[in-house]
């Protein structure tokens, strides 16, 4: 019965594939999630790979097509996330989309600066302690808000808490790029950047159970930077916090 409908899912895609480009192929994975066995099975690295390959799909706008509802259904019964994103707030920076994934791929932590607390961390061990996700990404933007409050020394209630936790790399990156104006976005950028690697240094110093799982070679941090203005996403020291003994 199943090979019948999935023969007639091939033939109606057949007959719509030049109206939506939609291949055959693609219509019996579109409403596909991630399988225990495939995360299982992943490593660090081709976790990391699977994002590059979707940013640069997303680059091409080669983005791949998929039935959210089906995976939405699908995932109800369970999902097996691969990776943990701990991502800015920013509203034009959504990793789902960036990275060309679908529901029940991403674990994404969102909060102003991408910085690191105890809920966030502790979200992290449970994504990959506990759910099995390979890779932990800690991903800032250009143009990033946060990190230029932080910079201007903003003083505002609560976020104060956020930007006490950027501005210990403010006074490096400025003596490091030779800029002092947190006006230029050169500088707030590269303050971006050094802000999303201390980050992805703290999570395995303050984490007992992350560092555990890194010297395993079970999982894997690595920092990135999102260019607002082309959607690129460059990852840094990628050898640093990534395995070794798992390829």
């Amino acid at each position: 019965m199943y090979k019948r409908i999935a023969s007639g899912i091939l033939a109606l895609s057949c007959s719509f594939a030049g109206a939506y480009a939609v291949t055959a192929e693609e219509v019996l994975t579109m409403g596909k999630t991630t399988s225990a066995e495939t995360q299982q099975a992943m490593t660090p690295k081709q976790a990391l790979q699977r994002l590059k390959d979707g940013n640069q799909r997303f680059l091409k706008n080669t983005k791949l097509n998929r039935d959210y509802l089906a995976q939405a259904k699908r995932s109800s019964y369970g999902q097996f996330p691969w990776a943990v994103v701990l991502n800015c707030m920013d509203s034009r920076s959504v990793p789902e989309l960036l990275f060309d994934q679908g529901l029940a791929d991403l674990f994404i932590l969102r909060v102003a600066g991408n910085v690191l607390n105890e809920d966030i961390l502790g979200s992290m061990e449970f994504a990959t302690k506990a759910v099995g996700s390979r890779l932990i990404v800690v991903l800032g933007h250009t143009s990033c808000g946060a990190v230029a409050g932080a910079c201007e020394d903003v003083k505002l209630g609560h976020l104060n808490h956020v930007l006490d936790k950027i501005k210990p790399v403010v006074g490096p990156t400025e003596k490091e790029t030779g800029l002092d104006n947190c006006t230029k976005p050169e500088l707030i950028n590269a303050i971006a950047k050094n802000n999303a690697l201390l980050v992805a240094r703290q999570i395995q110093e303050q984490s007992p159970i992350i560092r555990e799982l890194l010297a395993k070679g079970e999982i894997g941090i690595v920092a990135g930077i999102h260019d607002l203005r082309t959607g690129k996403v460059t990852f840094f020291e990628e050898g640093r916090l990534m395995p070794t003994q798992k390829n």
